[in-house]
């Protein structure tokens, strides 16, 4: 199977949209998506076979970077194109000379959080009532994991 990554830039994002809708049921506004982009943020977008299934976006700030969305085409998901992707962030993190590396995930998505701890995250806190609950009544806590490369 072919993989293929390329840099996300701003011309990316209506292609990125409907992926980001897919897999969350509050997903980023096209612009908070746009003011993801340069900067201090990096973001990758992950081809098979020249279809586009996923695509994470990062942070880096004074040594530490921060997984600030990953998403893989529900339909493609349990494939290994999440652990591809969270892979790819690690080696960019590294390369942009981050030691750790922070995210949130919320606290029922179980099999991502398994992903996470697979790849060598530990839970460190959590956030009480931080995400709106999928079903739009209440609030989730969002888990807070850290990895040192």
């Amino acid at each position: 199977m072919t993989f293929s990554y390329a840099v996300i830039s701003i011309n990316d994002v209506e292609k990125l949209m409907p992926i980001e809708a897919a897999c969350h049921s509050h997903p980023w506004s096209e612009k908070t998506f746009t003011s993801c982009i340069g900067n201090r943020y990096f973001g990758y977008s992950l081809k098979v076979q020249d279809e586009l299934i996923g695509f994470y976006i990062g942070e880096h700030v004074a040594g530490e970077a921060t997984l600030m969305d990953i998403c893989v085409l529900p339909d493609q998901q349990g494939n290994g194109y999440g652990k591809a992707l969270l892979e790819h962030f690690f080696k960019e993190s590294k390369q942009l000379n981050n030691s750790i590396i922070w995210l949130e995930v919320r606290a029922k998505n179980i099999s991502a959080q398994m992903m996470y701890i697979n790849n060598g995250f530990t839970e460190t806190g959590r956030r009480t009532g931080y995400y709106p609950s999928a079903s739009g009544f209440g609030y989730e806590d969002a888990i807070v994991m850290k990895k040192t490369l």
